[in-house]
């Protein structure tokens, strides 16, 4: 008799606990969606946008047809000298980059010519960028890099017909 009357208590509170545990969760997805609407106001008030950088960087580059590529080989590898990081030694990046150019954007024509006249002004956009990062900094985020590079020459121009960087070699030491 004893058995059954245990069985019949561990019954009950097997009962009472899946019924706690079916309320603890409907409470706790209410809570979960006002979260999550609370987060998407906030996020559309401050006009943020959710989604991979790594997404956006393939849907520019996909915009451009391959017919419509041209590449600009910067000539040199460059050796940059990197900021120093918590091991207070000096360490280099050895790079080789490649400009993807955009014939068909307006200002193709207009720049294209200039290239190898600005090829120094270029290199030292370059060497502002990946020379203001440590070591740590640039091996982690070479992407990062990459779009930093196309930012400052992007602004160095005023266009946006270089529309991508390509880093052919890079090296850390």
């Amino acid at each position: 008799m004893k058995k059954n009357m245990l069985s019949v208590l561990i019954l009950a509170l097997l009962i009472v606990n899946v019924a706690l545990t079916s309320i603890m969760m409907f409470t706790m997805m209410g809570t979960n969606k006002k979260t999550a609407k609370l987060i998407d106001g906030i996020s559309t008030a401050l006009s943020l946008e959710i989604t991979d950088p790594s997404e956006e960087g393939a849907e520019a580059e996909a915009e451009v047809a391959m017919e419509d590529i041209k590449v600009y080989q910067i000539p040199d590898q460059l050796t940059i000298g990197l900021a120093k990081g918590a091991d207070g030694k000096a360490h280099y990046c050895v790079v080789s980059i490649s400009l993807s150019l955009n014939t068909k954007d307006p200002d193709y024509e207009k720049y294209n010519a200039t290239l190898d006249d600005n090829v120094d002004m270029i290199k030292d956009k370059i060497f502002q960028v990946v020379g203001s990062h440590t070591i740590e900094e640039a091996e982690s985020n070479t992407d990062g890099l990459r779009e930093e590079i196309l930012e400052a020459i992007q602004q160095m121009y005023g266009s946006k017909f270089v529309y991508n960087i390509v880093f052919r070699d890079i090296m850390f030491s």
